[in-house]
């Protein structure tokens, strides 16, 4: 069972009473109270690496959803619930959950954390139709930690949790609830509450500004990108809609900055961390074109009239494709699993932990990164020329592809300087992203054509009519002429005066 949690928690101090909450809005009734006694085992790494990154990981007895739970966060207030049967595994961490925290893991043993007992009167919020709205659930929690050292602690906490209603219903019980005495929780799991102390303080987060120095604002985007490599990781491995594509997003984000700021963090420094991250791009790529590839002949097929389709065109692009995907995904959950990975993920915790900075790191970010976004958008004029003076044709398709790929590291580094450049590295990063959208539908022709060619072959030998992937292959050469014309426009257009003004 999979699913979206959306709650809110809060403490209760000695003497408080759950106030009444029928008179929400959209609340009709309620049902209730049912008392549970649930007891959960919450397993982790010995230095609580789960916990650190916000997952919690238990085996719970006891309720209406006893079994295996996973929870991964999503954003504020909001978690992804991956739940499996208590099966036969004991208290031995199921396979397919342990691989899901592998990104975190990375080998140490999950184990007993903390053994929490929880006596629970749940209440259900009712809509005007009788259907479920939200839980109420009132909780008396006794919590014993485990490992070298044992505490037991015992508190009381209230879980509001959307079932059915939205986020209105959350922000009118909060008034509420708070009114009423009610403080909103410290801690976003009992676990977090039950081993209080031994976790340690988050580190500060500075709020960036023009005034911050360029250090600060590199390593606070690197950050940003290892943290939403980690989090992707394991919608990857469940071969979740476009988890592949964010992955490879946020790869290539940290590669560029690498390279784009090589002149703040040491370039030496982090070749090896580079190399390594083009390896793991590869590996998310192959997966990532296969499924691209595949959606993209499949709508061309579906714009061609039923009368131009000779043969069963459509069945041999699926056939084609799906034996390619289901390969790519197995290798990229291979490579996820490889301690190469891993050593990946080391190295890049120990360039957020100590980076390498070098003395330009201490200037004023506005003006230090605007020069090196600068760079990058020169050269990527510079391809752009380049490609056009080459006749169309392949070498005109490599230039353009490599054209893309400055455009992109042009974005990129825009993206990165915004905390200090503000609305005008904003505005130019869209204006180039548009030029590196244009060029990847480009390519994406050009890759479609090859695949157009390669299909026409395979059903020519199949004994099949080839008409029709010459006439999908026609049509992919004309469309990027068209797109040829619109990325030289979209061009013309980022680089107008009034976008590139900061970089001066």
């Amino acid at each position: 069972m999979n699913g979206t949690e959306i709650e809110t928690k809060y403490e209760v101090p000695s003497g408080t009473a759950l106030p009444p909450l029928v008179q929400l809005p959209d609340v009709s009734g309620t049902s209730g109270p049912d008392e549970q006694e649930l007891e959960a085992e919450y397993y982790d790494t010995g230095d609580l690496r789960l916990l650190r990154a916000g997952i919690t990981l238990r085996r719970r007895r006891g309720g209406d959803d006893a079994g295996w739970h996973l929870k991964l966060p999503v954003g504020a207030d909001t978690r992804r619930e991956i739940q499996l049967p208590l099966g036969r595994s004991g208290r031995r961490v199921p396979a397919e959950l342990a691989a899901l925290v592998r990104v975190h893991s990375r080998g140490a043993p999950l184990r007993p954390v903390a053994r929490i007992s929880t006596r629970r009167e749940r209440t259900v919020l009712l809509g005007r139709d009788g259907e479920s709205l939200a839980e109420v659930a009132a909780d008396e929690v006794s919590a014993q930690t485990m490992g070298d050292s044992t505490t037991v602690s015992t508190w009381r906490e209230v879980e509001v949790e959307l079932t059915g209603g939205d986020r209105r219903l959350l922000l009118a019980a909060d008034k509420v609830l708070r009114r009423d005495g009610l403080r909103p929780a410290r801690w976003g799991a009992k676990l977090e509450h039950a081993l209080d102390g031994q976790l340690p303080p988050p580190p500060a987060r500075r709020q960036l500004s023009r005034k911050s120095a360029a250090g600060e604002v590199v390593l606070a985007y690197i950050g940003e990108q290892a943290a939403a490599l980690k989090a992707l990781d394991p919608m990857v491995r469940r071969d979740e809609p476009d988890a592949v594509h964010q992955m490879r997003v946020a790869t290539r984000r940290l590669r560029s900055t690498l390279q784009s700021f090589g002149k703040v963090v040491s370039r030496p420094d982090t070749g090896h961390l580079g190399d390594e991250l083009k390896w793991l791009a590869d590996a998310l790529g192959a997966a990532r074109d296969a499924e691209v590839l595949a959606g993209h002949l499949e709508a061309a097929a579906a714009q061609v009239p039923d009368e131009l389709l000779i043969g069963p065109v459509k069945a041999r692009i699926r056939r084609h494709f799906a034996p390619v995907r289901a390969q790519a995904q197995k290798a990229l959950v291979a490579a996820l699993d490889s301690p190469r990975y891993f050593a990946l993920l080391d190295e890049l915790d120990q360039l957020t932990a100590e980076p390498p900075l070098l003395p330009r790191a201490a200037r004023p970010a506005p003006a230090e990164l605007a020069k090196a976004v600068a760079r990058d958008y020169r050269k990527t004029g510079r391809r752009i020329a380049a490609a056009y003076a080459v006749p169309p044709g392949p070498d005109r398709d490599v230039a353009l592809h490599q054209a893309r790929k400055a455009a992109k590291r042009t974005r990129y580094a825009a993206e990165a300087a915004r905390p200090a450049a503000g609305r005008a590295a904003k505005r130019f990063a869209k204006q180039i992203k548009q030029v590196q959208t244009v060029l990847g539908d480009h390519q994406d022709s050009v890759i479609a054509r090859q695949a157009d060619r390669e299909l026409g072959v395979g059903a020519h030998l199949a004994g099949e009519n080839a008409f029709s992937y010459g006439l999908l292959y026609q049509r992919a050469a004309g469309h990027a002429g068209q797109l040829q014309a619109a990325a030289a426009a979209a061009w013309q257009q980022a680089s107008r005066k009034r976008y590139r003004r900061w970089l001066a």
